[in-house]
């Protein structure tokens, strides 16, 4: 976030601070399994403009991923082991009207590391939220590959 260009003329304490509050907003989000309308709300009630609460809404529709690093919280982190995906095509919605929209069933299986359980978490995504999250996590990845460099 630091190195972001937009960002340079932002005090980077401020920007750690901001980034901690979302942060720990999306975590409390997660644990409270909180709603789209709820969030917005909330977020309406902070004084957020409607497109600043549209995009974070928006990047909160992975809540199934933030209720996995949530809960992790306070233990050892949760390891994701595996992931299974399968296209669903879905055809007619529940009025029978025809609708043809391709959607992505992920799911990751996760361990536990401290008790050895295991467990899925599954979710469904379209094909531009799944290029998305793929985005991010090699984004996250070079990101680790760099502090582990330094």
């Amino acid at each position: 976030i630091l190195d972001d260009p937009d960002l340079k003329d932002i005090d980077p304490t401020v920007l750690k601070h901001c980034h901690a509050a979302a942060a720990t907003c999306i975590l409390e989000a997660g644990k409270q399994k909180a709603d789209i309308s709820a969030i917005s709300a909330c977020l309406e009630d902070c004084k957020l403009d409607k497109e600043r609460i549209d995009q974070f809404c928006t990047e909160y529709q992975h809540r199934e991923l933030v209720t996995v690093v949530s809960s992790s919280i306070g233990r050892s982190p949760l390891h994701i082991t595996d992931v299974s995906w399968r296209l669903e095509y879905q055809i007619k919605n529940s009025q029978l009207h025809k609708t043809y929209q391709p959607s992505y069933l992920v799911t990751l299986n996760v361990e536990n590391s401290d008790s050895g359980s295991h467990r899925d978490v599954s979710f469904s995504c379209t094909m531009e939220q799944l290029q998305d999250l793929v985005g991010k996590l090699k984004d996250a990845a070079k990101s680790l590959e760099r502090a582990t460099q330094m």
